[in-house]
């Protein structure tokens, strides 16, 4: 054996030991659920301190509204300017606005209407009368630095064997948020809401 190879050290890696697939991804989605948090959920509510009037024994169906994309979501929208659209970022709705909304207004009918004859389309019945709402606006406002819950509904009653409009009417409603998240903003928008179903349900009631 020569000197150079008996004085010569011999260097030592580290033992690197290999990972099934497998295993790794589970790991590397173990690491993302720690890291994630979830998007804080908020509901509506349907007013029930109210009562319509009614005298008539017609049945009414409650289809879903229409909306514009930027609103059929279950994300809150803001304006921080007009014309410019954003969302809440520390928000949802428990569903899309359209469908939550619908299911709103027929218990806002049952809750404080004497017909309580109320349904989806498809529930099995013969409707006399249909409600249809567009929603206008649904979202926090900021105007002159003051952020407004603004709640903006198109109400139509139609005579479904008439196959006419037999009324329309546009409601508004308008409350001052107090703080600017997901709880201050979704309970203004959840009292302007109220608002404006109450006055949809005892609109409506009174043409039946």
């Amino acid at each position: 054996m020569s000197r150079q190879g008996m004085g010569a050290k011999v260097r030592r890696f580290p033992r690197v030991t290999a990972f099934a697939p497998g295993a790794a991804l589970a790991a590397a989605l173990a690491l993302a659920a720690c890291g994630s948090t979830p998007t804080p959920t908020f509901d509506l509510s349907a007013p029930t301190a109210f009562a319509a009037r009614g005298a008539g024994e017609g049945q009414l169906v409650v289809v879903t509204p229409t909306a514009l994309a930027a609103l059929d979501t279950e994300r809150i929208l803001v304006e921080p300017t007009p014309g410019q659209i954003t969302y809440l970022p520390d928000a949802q709705w428990s569903d899309r606005l359209t469908a939550l909304l619908q299911a709103r207004t027929i218990q806002a009918f049952e809750n404080g209407s004497k017909l309580r004859r109320v349904a989806r389309p498809g529930d099995g019945i013969q409707p006399d009368y249909q409600l249809n709402l567009d929603i206008r606006t649904f979202g926090v406002k900021v105007t002159a630095g003051a952020p407004e819950a603004v709640v903006e509904l198109s109400a139509k009653v139609i005579g479904v064997t008439a196959g006419k409009i037999l009324a329309a009417r546009v409601f508004s409603a308008r409350v001052p948020v107090t703080a600017m998240n997901g709880a201050g903003a979704t309970a203004a928008l959840d009292t302007a809401s109220n608002k404006v179903l109450t006055d949809v349900v005892i609109w409506a009631s009174s043409r039946f």
